[in-house]
Formats: C-alpha cells, sequence, structure tokens
C-alpha cells in the first residue's frame, strides 16, 4: 500500500534542501508517494533575512555546514541580499507538479540558490530553473503571471499554517504525523512501518495457529 508524504519546504532554508538525501532514500526504501508542498517562512510584507547581519552567518557555521558535510550535499551561504521571497518560484511549482517534475524543479532549484549563487526571485532565474528540468518556458512565464496561481499560492499558504498547522520548515507529513527539522532516513522508515502496521490491524488467525 503506497503512504502519502507530504514534504513542506521553503527554497530559501538550507534544512529543506540537506532533508532531500533522507526523502530520496524512502522513496527508494519504501512504497511512498512524495507531495512537495510550498510553504513561505516570510511572506510578504514580513522581511527577509540578509547575509551581512550576523544571524545567518552564525546559523551556517554553527549548524547547516556541520550537517551539509554530514549528509554529504555541498553548499554555500548565497550572497543575494536581502534574501528573495519564494511565492513566484512556488506558482512555477504548480505547473511543475502538473507536469510531473516537481521533485526535479525543486532539487534545481536549491541548487540555483545554495550552489549556484542565484536569485531565484528573479523571473529569468525561475524561468531558467524551469526549462533546464523540462518545463516548457513559454509555460512557465505565463505561470509566473497567472492570477489563479497567484490566489492557489496564497491558499497552499493558508492550508500549510490553517489546516496542517505548520510553522516552521522541512515539516515533513506522513499520516497526520508532523515531523520537523531534518528527521533521518530511519525515522521517517518507522513512521512509515508503524503506519502500515496500524492501517493492516490485526491478523486473522491462520488454521495452524488455532491447531
Amino acid at each position: 500500500m503506497t503512504t502519502q508524504v507530504d514534504v513542506f519546504v521553503d527554497y530559501v532554508c538550507p534544512f529543506c534542501f540537506l532533508v532531500e538525501p533522507a526523502i530520496e532514500e524512502l522513496r527508494r526504501e519504501r512504497d511512498v508517494e512524495v507531495t512537495i508542498r510550498p510553504f513561505e517562512l516570510r511572506p510578504d510584507p514580513v522581511p527577509t533575512l540578509r547575509p551581512e547581519d550576523e544571524y545567518l552567518p552564525r546559523v551556517w557555521k554553527d549548524a547547516v555546514y556541520p550537517m551539509a558535510e554530514r549528509v554529504g550535499v555541498p553548499m554555500t551561504l548565497p550572497s543575494v541580499s536581502p534574501q528573495p521571497r519564494t511565492a513566484k518560484a512556488f506558482m512555477v511549482l504548480q505547473l511543475a507538479r502538473e507536469r510531473g517534475r516537481a521533485e526535479a524543479y525543486t532539487e534545481a532549484m536549491f541548487q540555483a540558490f545554495f550552489q549556484e549563487d542565484r536569485n531565484i526571485g528573479e523571473d529569468e532565474v525561475i524561468i531558467d530553473v524551469a526549462t533546464s528540468v523540462g518545463l516548457d518556458r513559454a509555460e512557465a512565464r505565463q505561470a509566473l503571471h497567472s492570477e489563479e496561481r497567484r490566489i492557489r499560492q496564497r491558499e497552499d499558504q493558508e492550508y500549510a499554517v490553517n489546516v496542517v498547522g505548520i510553522d516552521a520548515v522541512p515539516s515533513v507529513v506522513i499520516g497526520g504525523h508532523v515531523l520537523r527539522g531534518v528527521p533521518s532516513a530511519t525515522r521517517l522508515m518507522k513512521v512509515v512501518d508503524q503506519l502500515a502496521a496500524q492501517e493492516a490491524g490485526p491478523r486473522a488467525p491462520r488454521a495452524e495457529d488455532r491447531s
């Protein structure tokens, strides 16, 4: 039985990039359907962070770089200042999901920001990322200017906050269980196995068991 796994991310959150290896291992080892869901940490008009301030360099030195080395994901604190908003990138994520390219698009967006130091809040960067994973350039540009997709992005944000109760990312939701932070693949598989066991229910006794 396939288990639904929802992964809430923001493309400017380094820990969302660092959870990807665990998600990939979960996908290889268990029958799961992974859905990437948007959660903008600092939606307009909330100010975004600046790499020249004290906070980001400290967090990267103390937590991001050590974890990146541990999981084998090379990355660098982006120099883009202030950090970009991600609502527009999430509008194109809708298109990527419709075309079956959501995971590839998400990985490429993380790579663009954390490995290539590109401003993923700019339209042309978003379109370049989209086309790099096989999306149509005209469709990506149209998605960026779609009022319908803009409304859907606001609804997705409200769903994350008000329905699921997401207040930070990454958050992985499996069968109503919300795992915050960067859980290991082992922990994710344990939750999937526990959920599968609960849904299977008690096993009916066989004839040889009763003899």
